[in-house]
């Protein structure tokens, strides 16, 4: 495994890392789930991430009581907060009422004295932004979280908190976690560069577009031992496999092919291609899907490659200020 800092801070993370959503705590067999952590542990990925709102608290629940078999010290442990838990009107987005209240809940169901990096679930418009940059700054003063984050926040939004950070002599987010994979690149837009000048790492989830990009559903079919085979999720996969992008998805089989690598590796390595992306956060119901996905640490593509996916994709990651490839950040 290979490790990143984490934007400009001294925390390293895997480059790939361990998700919770969907599956931890829900809709696989517990014991099988600990044979993931296990997975995962093993092929030395040190940052789990979850959230308060994962089934209800019943994924951090499952990833307190496993990771408390390790070494504490060894793994990296991201939460996060903003959605409802209860009907209870405070019980909800980034108050200083709430942000603590969260942290208090989640480092119970979690079993620890601290949470590596606690972030914010989405952005609240109905909260002055200064109320939660501070009220994260005093919880890292507090020694009840290390590092503070957002998720799916807009380049604006970002900098505004770093801006308010600054003024206040607050700490400042240090990651942003955005949806990035070959069939969504709206993150090289300008959030991208926000995050790389603001000294903010990126750890983007669905690099593998929900399964997608595993080439699990050629076909346009959903596999029934898939964490997506329930209705809802099933329902919400079907209108995304569209002839367009199953014919991406066997066009970038075919190049894998010629690379002798799997779909999902090579989609992970082009996810991680960019120095301003630390860790993708992948999802997994086995453990051999976790064994699959770490071997694309450390894969380097080269420019051949990537402009044969940019032409399968017909897209090109351009940054809207400079007209130049991101790839040229560095």
């Amino acid at each position: 495994m290979l490790y990143r800092n984490l934007g400009q801070t001294g925390l390293k993370l895997s480059e790939i890392s361990l998700g919770s959503w969907l599956t931890y705590g829900n809709s696989i067999e517990k014991k099988q789930a600990q044979n993931c952590i296990k997975t995962a542990y093993d092929c030395e990925i040190n940052f789990y991430d979850t959230a308060d709102v994962y089934n209800n608290g019943a994924a951090e629940s499952f990833l307190g009581e496993t990771l408390k078999s390790y070494e504490r010290s060894k793994v990296v442990i991201a939460t996060k907060c903003y959605f409802p838990m209860s009907d209870d009107p405070n019980d909800c987005g980034l108050s200083r009422k709430h942000i603590f209240e969260s942290v208090h809940a989640s480092l119970k169901r979690l079993q620890t004295d601290y949470i590596d990096l606690f972030q914010c679930h989405r952005y609240d418009k109905e909260t002055p932004l200064e109320e939660t940059v501070s009220a994260m700054t005093d919880l890292i003063r507090q020694g009840k979280i290390l590092y503070w984050g957002v998720s799916q926040w807009s380049a604006a939004q970002i900098q505004d908190a770093v801006g308010i950070a600054q003024k206040i002599g607050g700490y400042q987010p240090v990651s942003n976690q955005p949806i990035y994979n070959m069939l969504n690149r709206s993150l090289e837009i300008d959030v991208m560069r926000t995050c790389y000048a603001s000294g903010l790492g990126i750890v983007v989830f669905s690099p593998l577009s929900q399964g997608i990009l595993t080439g699990k559903y050629t076909g346009g079919t959903v596999p029934k031992d898939s964490r997506a085979a329930n209705d809802t999720i099933n329902h919400f996969m079907q209108k995304r496999l569209t002839p367009d992008v199953l014919s991406k998805v066997d066009q970038l089989k075919s190049l894998a092919d010629d690379l002798e690598l799997s779909l999902s590796t090579l989609a992970l390595a082009w996810t991680l291609q960019y120095p301003a992306i630390t860790s993708a956060i992948i999802g997994a119901s086995k453990p051999e899907q976790i064994e699959e996905n770490v071997k694309a640490a450390g894969v380097q593509l080269s420019d051949v490659t990537l402009a044969g996916i940019d032409k399968i994709l017909g897209t090109a990651p351009i940054d809207q200020f400079t007209g130049q490839n991101i790839k040229a950040l560095g």
